[in-house]
């Protein structure tokens, strides 16, 4: 046998980890070794756990600066359901449009955050939860709930954490 052949043999043998080697690898160490579908993967999942969150807060009330379990309000919502996946939001929702990466509208998926904007500041905060809805606490004496998103055009689409 030529000895380039016997050497790239060699390389290919020596390069493949055991299955020991694989298995005791950092989960960080995979996600790269894999590819990024794994990381998408995974941001799906966060974001229907953080939409199966806000809608597991139907019908509860609003109430200004409440922050659950009992009542919400808006920011108080997002801020609940993003906890439920171990991220942290500010307090308002002008400081979580603030802390969000700007999404397109095309771009936008379950768990993003959505954001009424009036000039550089957002009044009002909502879970996006798919074809054009929300869920979200809507004012004093109303509940939780999911509506479609209505006023386009001051409508902003945001993503935190892990998310991004």
């Amino acid at each position: 046998m030529p000895k380039i052949a016997v050497l790239w043999v060699f390389v290919a043998l020596v390069s493949v980890p055991s299955p020991a080697q694989a298995a005791s690898r950092s989960p960080s160490s995979r996600h790269y070794a894999v590819g990024s579908s794994n990381a998408a993967e995974a941001a799906l999942l966060r974001g229907r756990r953080i939409v199966a969150a806000a809608s597991a807060q139907r019908g509860k009330p609003y109430r200004r600066g409440a922050q659950g379990p009992g009542a919400f309000d808006c920011s108080g919502l997002s801020g609940y359901a993003y906890r439920s996946v171990h991220i942290h939001l500010p307090r308002t929702a002008d400081q979580q449009y603030r802390a969000a990466h700007p999404v397109g509208r095309a771009a936008a998926r379950p768990g993003d955050l959505v954001f009424w904007v009036h000039g550089r500041h957002a009044y009002h905060v909502a879970i996006y939860a798919g074809a054009g809805r929300v869920w979200h606490a809507p004012k004093p004496g109303d509940r939780v709930r999911l509506a479609r998103i209505w006023d386009s055009g001051q409508v902003r689409f945001g993503r935190v954490g892990a998310q991004a």
